[in-house]
């Protein structure tokens, strides 16, 4: 499928940065959990020398399941912008350029279509950012959205 290599590649563009991650997949609403329990994972294991001593993340899919809020395509395209261009650890840095890390962002939301859904566990803003963890890691930041029996997800961690 086109749109899927389309979306892996726009992705990964936006996971270029050291600390960001993505994941694309079929699937569909029911599946979200597992979707960043898994990216979760693997973000885990790329960055396990960075973690806190003794720091747990989530054991289960479950355990994600109650951090994500359904968000807006458009809150979902400040989010995905943010986790690629911005810094969850220093707000207000930037770790890429925020034009590039826009435009893919507008990309993926008209390859995922107007019907598709999004989810969150943050809040971002110039000066900081809410948000209820996914990760063992002292900052993180997911965005998953589902549309066209796809479903992707971009994640940032980070320690201070």
């Amino acid at each position: 499928m086109q749109t899927m290599a389309d979306l892996r590649v726009l992705l990964d563009s936006l996971a270029k940065e050291d600390g960001v991650f993505s994941r694309v997949e079929r699937g569909d609403a029911g599946s979200i959990e597992e979707h960043v329990y898994g990216l979760v994972l693997h973000a885990q294991e790329a960055w396990a020398s960075y973690a806190i001593e003794g720091a747990r993340g989530p054991a289960s899919p479950a355990d994600i399941s109650g951090a994500l809020k359904v968000i807006s395509r458009q809150e979902a395209l400040t989010v995905m912008t943010y986790l690629s261009a911005g810094d969850l650890v220093f707000p207000g840095r930037l770790r890429r350029d925020r034009e590039h890390a826009l435009h893919a962002a507008e990309r993926v939301m008209r390859l995922m279509g107007w019907d598709s859904m999004w989810w969150t566990n943050i809040e971002p803003s110039e000066t900081g950012h809410k948000w209820s963890p996914v990760s063992r890691f002292s900052f993180d930041g997911v965005v998953v959205g589902v549309g066209n029996g796809v479903i992707l997800a971009l994640l940032q961690v980070g320690e201070d």
